[in-house]
């Protein structure tokens, strides 16, 4: 069989070639397929180095041709206040999941950051009241641009609250998001005021303490928690996971380094009480929201089969429109 070559993509490249529309139908996709065992099961390994850590996530998806993606990620959570680098940066290999061949290099940060984003679209599609007017985000870097973009994707909201422990970030973030979305973002004081008003709340910093509580919610929010991508880290207070239902994105993922890990060793939750995995949920295995009142917590660890979905999506399409330098690495 003669080589494909393989496809080296730059974060620009990547941007040109797909919208946020696209990724949230690719990761519903991927979860859709796991759910119906057309994938491999995503793995997860970490490495900690001494201002941060390395992430290595992997899986596999049967999207016409199976297609395996392994991303090797550095999280360093002062690269932008140190160096003005970001948080997170790395690159996804792309291989042939039938013969192992490297089909394509590829930077992973444009894709990190949308398929983020793109999993709470999937999951707020769910999970969230389908009426949710009013959201609140809580931290305003890139992360917390996406999700508000994701929320808005799948919801009508008509205004939102960000808030982040520096208060310019917030006021920043808040103006160019009412520009961009076109409804009010307004940037918020405090944070319980912010969230009991809302139906949707999401947090997306790297804090390692718990900082939204059970009484901070209202009754019928969902509650996205997505900062919590390593053991070390937590948002939320493991009762608010014990008292409502939990929809984790891949449980074996989230009893490791999500919230759920924090509720499990504190003995508050058992895996047992997990509601739902996301992709029983997308594929209509098990219910969603099954009243206005409960209030639902996503924990969204991020998983390799988002990155092989996106991967893949790009991949072929950067083929098709000769995008990217074509190398033979053998």
């Amino acid at each position: 069989m003669k080589p494909e070559g393989t496809l080296i993509l730059t974060r620009r490249d990547i941007a040109a070639l797909m919208t946020f529309k696209e990724y949230a139908m690719a990761i519903e996709d991927a979860f859709r397929l796991y759910a119906e065992g057309k994938a491999l099961s995503p793995g997860l390994f970490s490495i900690d180095a001494r201002e941060g850590a390395f992430h290595i996530k992997g899986a596999g998806l049967e999207l016409g041709r199976t297609y395996v993606a392994v991303k090797v990620n550095g999280n360093f959570s002062q690269n932008t206040s140190r160096f003005g680098l970001p948080t997170i940066q790395g690159v996804i290999t792309l291989c042939d999941g039938e013969t192992g061949s490297p089909l394509a290099v590829m930077d992973s940060t444009e894709i990190t950051l949308n398929r983020t984003g793109a999993a709470t679209a999937v999951a707020a599609r769910h999970l969230a009241q389908p009426d949710s007017a009013v959201a609140t985000v809580c931290g305003c870097g890139r992360q917390g641009r996406i999700q508000l973009i994701a929320l808005k994707h799948v919801l009508p909201l008509e205004c939102a609250y960000a808030f982040d422990l520096q208060g310019e970030a917030a006021q920043t973030f808040a103006e160019q998001m009412t520009v961009e979305l076109g409804i009010p973002v307004i940037a918020a004081a405090t944070l319980r005021d912010a969230a009991r008003q809302s139906d949707v709340v999401v947090t997306c910093t790297t804090s390692r303490q718990p900082f939204l509580g059970r009484d901070d919610v209202a009754p019928g929010a969902f509650v996205a928690a997505v900062g919590a991508d390593s053991h070390d880290k937590q948002e939320l207070d493991s009762h608010l996971l014990a008292e409502n239902k939990v929809v984790a994105d891949v449980l074996e993922q989230c009893a490791v380094i999500g919230e759920l890990h924090h509720a499990l060793r504190q003995g508050l939750v058992s895996r047992a009480e997990v509601h739902a995995e996301l992709k029983e949920v997308v594929a209509g295995r098990r219910p969603g929201r099954t009243s206005r009142d409960e209030v639902i917590i996503f924990d969204s660890t991020g998983t390799g089969l988002q990155d092989v979905a996106a991967a893949a999506r790009i991949y072929e399409r950067a083929r098709a429109e000769g995008v990217g330098y074509l190398c033979h690495l053998a």
